[in-house]
């Protein structure tokens, strides 16, 4: 059995990191900030964060790259893995995010318009560098839709059939998002997780919804989920990386030290 990861996440808008619910828009008010992306990469790699994810949440949206600056000078500070995304459209996007630090680049409009991105980054760089990050809101029993540009724009696939066909092309993680959830700390759609990670062959990361400690522990027991994605829980210092370990292990739930 592999050792569940336990993964902060940096949603950075305009060089800072901010958190809002539900997929917060910046153009309506809808994010807060909450301090130095660099700072606080450091800060959870002191703490034993097993990775970081680096998002730049409206870099899709407008059109543009993402912040490479940043990237470079949170890599310079981190020592455990990090993956980041936002604003990748092409195979030399991904190269310049892996030359500014990043070990894997996350996808996800970009592989909605063109799914062969996917497949060209995984023979180029290999599938453990291709995350595919998938944005989900519920739609119905056991139905979910994927949504584009940062949960905005509803797109035809399923979120089940959309993450099949990324590992196909060569995505080696899903990351998925709940849009329901974000934000909300009331745990996570741990039923869509079960579903994908039932079906799928590469690790599954779930995203969105921590609020309590308790929330990880179900989402690895009852969602069988590989990793956990966290972001205003750990931002806000209501729960620690070292908490949420220790109370793994005391349900017998396998962590790194």
């Amino acid at each position: 059995m592999l050792a569940k990861r336990i993964i902060p996440c940096l949603d950075v808008h305009a060089g800072r990191v901010t958190r809002g619910e539900q997929f917060g828009r910046a153009e309506e008010g809808g994010l807060r900030d909450v301090g130095d992306p660099v700072g606080l990469a450091a800060r959870y790699n002191d703490e034993g964060a097993d990775e970081l994810v680096f998002y730049d949440i409206t870099a899709s949206v407008e059109g543009r790259k993402s912040l490479l600056d940043v990237l470079r000078a949170v890599s310079d500070r981190c020592f455990i893995p990090l993956t980041a995304g936002g604003g990748v459209r092409t195979i030399e996007d991904i190269r310049e995010m892996l030359l500014a630090g990043a070990d894997k680049v996350s996808v996800n409009t970009a592989a909605l318009a063109d799914p062969e991105l996917i497949r060209a980054g995984a023979e180029r760089f290999g599938s453990q560098c291709i995350v595919l990050s998938v944005d989900v809101r519920r739609t119905g029993p056991g139905s979910w839709r994927v949504f584009s540009h940062g949960g905005r724009r509803p797109t035809e696939w399923e979120a089940l059939d959309w993450a099949r066909r990324g590992v196909e092309l060569g995505a080696g993680e899903i990351v998925c998002n709940s849009i329901d959830c974000d934000g909300m700390k009331s745990g996570y759609d741990w039923p869509l997780i079960h579903l994908l990670s039932g079906e799928l062959s590469v690790p599954v990361v779930a995203s969105g919804g921590a609020g309590k400690i308790e929330d990880f522990a179900e989402v690895f027991c009852l969602g069988q989920a590989d990793a956990a994605l966290a972001a205003g829980i750990f931002h806000s210092g209501e729960v620690s990386i070292p908490s949420v370990k220790a109370y793994l292990r005391s349900q017998a739930i396998l962590v790194r030290c």
